[in-house]
């Protein structure tokens, strides 16, 4: 960590006046640690919540991002990544030191609600402490288990002893409407694309309390990442962390992260095969989401469910022809991509324009057979109902958020890709509900379908001579030494983002995924308690959680 005093700064960083800040929060801001993406000011680990309540209150940033907590040789470190619902392009990160030997800090989940889990998953991983932390214990692994992974100190030989405990009504002691029952809803897979656990508190048929329980898919994703180099052995990973699929938007993430950390181009004509297969995978995402929906609220898996995944399968033909795989692509590569169309390339073409103009008529039918059906219209409409200021607090984006009349959408706010140059909308609903929820995603398989019908004739007429699939990039990378970065893309759950922190060698000393289910699966309990169990069932099926990427 470099540090430079504030009296040194420079008044404005990438769109943000770090002097306003720094005169707005005084002395409470010790020093400064740039970020490549953003400006970065460290604080005292007393200050955190007077300091972030400052900074959502009185200078607009009111999206925590991502929280990245991390070790080193002297200390430990909790970094919060900041940006505005507005504008994501500004960016601030708050980076709080705390000592080696007394890792305690404040905790800013009064001032975010998502840092909630955040904070959870550094205790457990990283073994920083957050005071007035409103639930900290463990949220990957057992509460039984023995020291913290990726603390300095932590013993792998160490044998661990997972005990079967009773399980107890959480609120047992200060519920007043009468008798309750605990029920466990899972640990299940179907519906929910990975093991779940929901913990769940009923007062008579309606929900008093909900605790979701994830870690039961962790892999280790992250550190994995720590232990393979930026040019080749990090990109198959991320196919697997959303793998419904999300696979080319996840590899995105990446590809953008290490891109601007290392000031690599991407030429247009790759950018167009970015753009296009990742709208693909987009819509291959969102009919997956909307077909397994369809058979959570009413049980129909004969129409829309077997409707849905035909439509997907014939997606994930294309991608097949384009990338070679049909679920974990590893189609990018830093600079661009790994390959150019299929030939014969006019077969490929037509392929995908009898896709897009039979799903015009298959669109019209997923609206008859789903937001027509009057068993769904009871199902979803006023439940579920998530608030936006709600929604903001807790972090949550994509779909989730612009189904609560948020319009936040990284391809057009922090733009990248070819999504500036080509014409489409970005798709909110202000109802907030599960229906609201659905129809987003209806609507923005329509966008999509519009971006690759765009993208197909941009490469239809893309001159031979300067179909360049790839730019110029060393055979090694090893960005400079403590260059830090977070950077995110769009993803069919929300922003994707990744954090960087260079070591100076071929591998990154820090690598941290940002998950959108992993903050999105925090707005459960605010859109079920209260509501009855069957609705609780159809917001959680809303939310289109996928556990390898929670858990991660």
């Amino acid at each position: 960590m470099s540090v430079d005093t504030p009296e040194t700064s420079e008044a404005s960083i990438e769109g943000v006046d770090i002097g306003r800040i720094e005169t707005l929060l005084g002395e409470q801001v010790l020093g400064r640690d740039d970020h490549a993406n953003a400006p970065a000011i460290v604080i005292d680990r007393e200050s955190v919540q007077s300091v972030l309540g400052t900074l959502r209150d009185e200078a607009g940033f009111d999206h925590c991002a991502c929280v990245t907590a991390q070790p080193y040789r002297d200390r430990y470190e909790t970094i919060y990544h900041l940006r505005s619902y507005d504008d994501p392009t500004r960016e601030l990160s708050v980076v709080v030191p705390t000592p080696a030997d007394d890792p305690v800090s404040e905790s800013a989940a009064p001032i975010y609600r998502t840092a909630n889990y955040h904070e959870r998953e550094a205790y457990d991983l990283v073994g920083i402490e957050y005071d007035d932390h409103p639930d900290l214990r463990r949220i990957l692994l057992p509460e039984t288990w023995q020291g913290h992974p990726l603390g300095p100190d932590y013993d792998q030989t160490e044998p661990q002893v997972v005990s079967l405990r009773e399980h107890v009504n959480p609120i047992a002691d200060n519920h007043e409407a009468g008798d309750t029952l605990f029920l466990n809803i899972g640990p299940h897979h179907p519906a929910t694309h990975g093991v779940l656990h929901v913990k769940t508190v009923l007062d008579g048929e309606e929900v008093a309390d909900v605790d979701p329980d994830i870690g039961y898919l962790h892999r280790c994703e992250e550190q994995m990442c720590q232990q393979s180099d930026y040019r080749y052995q990090i990109m198959p990973y991320p196919d697997r962390w959303d793998y419904a699929p999300g696979g080319i938007l996840n590899e995105w993430a990446y590809a953008r992260t290490i891109e601007d950390l290392v000031d690599v181009d991407v030429p247009e004509y790759a950018q167009l095969l970015r753009t296009m297969s990742a709208e693909l995978t987009r819509m291959a995402s969102h009919l997956l989401a909307v077909g397994t929906f369809g058979l959570d609220v009413y049980g129909d898996f004969t129409a829309i469910f077997m409707y849905a995944v035909q439509d997907r399968e014939d997606i994930q033909s294309l991608l097949e022809a384009l990338t070679g795989q049909r679920l974990m692509f590893n189609y990018l590569r830093i600079g661009g991509v790994a390959f150019d169309l299929p030939d014969p390339r006019e077969e490929f073409f037509a392929d995908v324009r009898d896709f897009l103009d039979g799903f015009v008529d298959s669109i019209e039918e997923y609206h008859d057979l789903i937001t027509g059906n009057e068993i769904f219209q009871m199902r979803c409409i006023d439940t579920g109902v998530l608030p936006a200021d709600v929604a903001k607090s807790v972090g949550a984006t994509g779909p989730v958020a612009r189904g609560s009349g948020i319009d936040y959408d990284l391809r057009r706010d922090d733009p990248y890709g070819m999504y500036p140059e080509l014409d489409w909308d970005v798709v909110t609903q202000d109802n907030g509900d599960n229906y609201a929820r659905v129809l987003v995603r209806m609507r923005e398989l329509e966008e999509s379908a519009k971006i690759v019908r765009q993208c197909v004739d941009r490469l239809e007429s893309y001159p031979a001579e300067d179909r360049q699939i790839q730019s110029n990039v060393p055979r090694t990378i090893k960005p400079d030494p403590d260059a830090e970065i977070y950077r995110a893309v769009e993803a069919a759950k929300g922003e994707l983002g990744i954090y960087i922190r260079s070591d100076g060698t071929a591998q990154p000393a820090r690598f941290k995924i940002r998950s959108p289910c992993f903050s999105n699966l925090q707005t459960l309990p605010t859109m079920a308690e209260g509501e009855f169990l069957a609705d609780m069932i159809a917001s959680l099926g809303s939310l289109d959680v996928v556990l390898g990427e929670v858990d991660r």
